[in-house]
């Protein structure tokens, strides 16, 4: 393969952010492209109902004001560094990890409930993850002499990246959907997808025989208008029932007939699921993070009906790409996330399955720790959240950076390297949800850069 070489155009996104948010009729059927299936022959799985919750801070989270070096020495490097975007170091809430590497930590002010969750053992992060295709040095960035990920700093791209785990190309499926595609069988009812969606249509829920079903907070949609009892809308529930009932000769307008029917009754059996096991008690807030968080909840509220053993559910958080303005609304976006956090995890302990939920977070990349004046720019490693109860949490796993600039990672404007690559985070979660070690390369092929699948210790760690 030809290096990829290392330009100012690596680091410059022109395309605009990518569209996730567009949910279509087709996003709720599973098994249209019954073709060139994923089979894991060596999976081993056990019985137990797993889900994981991905939720992506689309926009490019400035992830180094969410976990910040809180001892005088290095708080200082990190005040030099991002100068009047420094959060005070009064008022940083401390946490305190069980392993130590000498230095002192504390959270953005804004996010008390998860250093709670941290504190009791139920949240970990990773440090300085980021798209690779394999290890670089500075040096070697430098050089041109590395294999690095299609359009750095790029929305679009990276973006897609963390979504197909396959940076050195622009792929159609998800890592997401690969698993799905190998442990699809575990689920006993296909009526609805094991991937579900509160993001609209997405590359990571996509694979070689699994589709996204998507819905919104407030539960399944299929088709505007079919089922409402407004004035005009009203005639569209008549006329699709028309069609339903009509048979064609025409082999497309029959096909496109059985999808519409299957998309009108899925959704009509996921709201039907739904609204059977009833209302949560676990409060949550107006927000449109913890309102998709709710409904997450009580999707998994509703497995059994469901006939899912796995579950993998898509959230996606907007408002991330903080060009301007960045204090304001960083500490409005981390509050939201903190409280849709909190509440979610104390919705599956009153669903008696914190131990088999697990959450995380990716986002497009982090910030530049340089200001542009009033906020940051694009950068590329940055630090994630994982939550849950089986999480080996109060820890943080991986490599935290030295927040200043000069360094043996630091790229030029704030932009660093990135030490965990997100195959490591991924493998991690992927074995955990049920993934053999003998088929994590087909979910992820550049896994082999930066795990031995045969050895017998975790990627990293925090759920091994």
């Amino acid at each position: 393969m030809a290096k990829h070489k290392y330009s100012r155009r690596d680091f410059i996104g022109a395309a605009p952010c990518l569209a996730l948010g567009t949910t279509t009729l087709f996003s709720s059927l599973v098994n249209l492209k019954a073709m060139n299936a994923l089979m894991g022959t060596t999976t081993v799985v056990d019985d137990e109902y797993k889900a994981l919750v991905c939720i992506l801070l689309s926009g490019g989270n400035d992830s180094y004001n969410m976990i910040i070096p809180r001892s005088n020495n290095e708080y200082n490097e990190y005040a030099a560094a991002r100068s009047n975007l420094a959060i005070p170091q009064a008022d940083l809430l401390p946490i305190t990890p069980n392993t130590t590497d000498g230095r002192e930590y504390g959270l953005h002010p804004s996010m008390n409930g998860l250093q709670n969750l941290f504190q009791q053992g139920n949240a970990a992060f990773v440090n300085n993850v980021g798209t690779l295709v394999e290890r670089a040095t500075k040096a070697e960035i430098e050089n041109q002499s590395v294999n690095l990920p299609l359009g750095l700093l790029s929305h679009v791209d990276q973006a897609m990246h963390w979504q197909t785990a396959f940076p050195q190309e622009r792929t159609s499926t998800g890592w997401g959907g690969k698993m799905a595609d190998i442990l699809k069988s575990m689920n006993t009812n296909d009526e609805v997808s094991m991937n579900i969606s509160l993001g609209g249509n997405n590359i990571f829920q996509r694979g070689e025989e699994t589709s996204e079903f998507a819905i919104n907070n407030d539960g399944g949609v299929s088709v505007f208008g079919y089922g409402s009892p407004e004035p005009f809308l009203d005639l569209m529930t008549s006329d699709i029932t028309s069609m339903n009932n009509k048979l064609y000769e025409d082999v497309f307008k029959d096909s496109y007939k059985g999808v519409l029917k299957r998309s009108i009754e899925s959704n009509e059996f996921f709201n039907e699921a739904i609204e059977d096991v009833g209302d949560l008690n676990t409060q949550f807030s107006p927000n449109r993070i913890s309102r998709d968080l709710k409904m997450v909840a009580q999707s998994i509220a509703a497995r059994n009906t469901l006939g899912a053993k796995r579950q993998i559910f898509f959230v996606q958080m907007g408002g991330y790409d903080t060009h301007d303005d960045l204090g304001n609304q960083h500490a409005t976006l981390l509050n939201d996330l903190d409280n849709a956090l909190t509440e979610f995890y104390t919705a599956t302990e009153e669903l008696g399955v914190s131990d088999c939920v697990t959450a995380y977070t990716v986002s497009d990349f982090a910030r530049t720790l340089t200001s542009n004046g009033n906020g940051t720019d694009h950068a590329w490693g940055g630090n994630a959240i994982v939550m849950g109860g089986a999480v080996n949490g109060k820890e943080m796993y991986g490599e935290y950076p030295i927040i200043g600039l000069n360094t043996n990672l630091e790229l030029g404007g704030g932009v660093l390297i990135p030490t965990t690559a997100a195959d490591q985070y991924f493998a991690e979660i992927a074995l955990w949800f049920g993934i053999s070690p003998n088929d994590l390369s087909l979910i992820l092929p550049n896994i082999g850069n930066f795990y031995d699948v045969t050895s017998d210790d975790a990627p990293i760690g925090f759920l091994g």
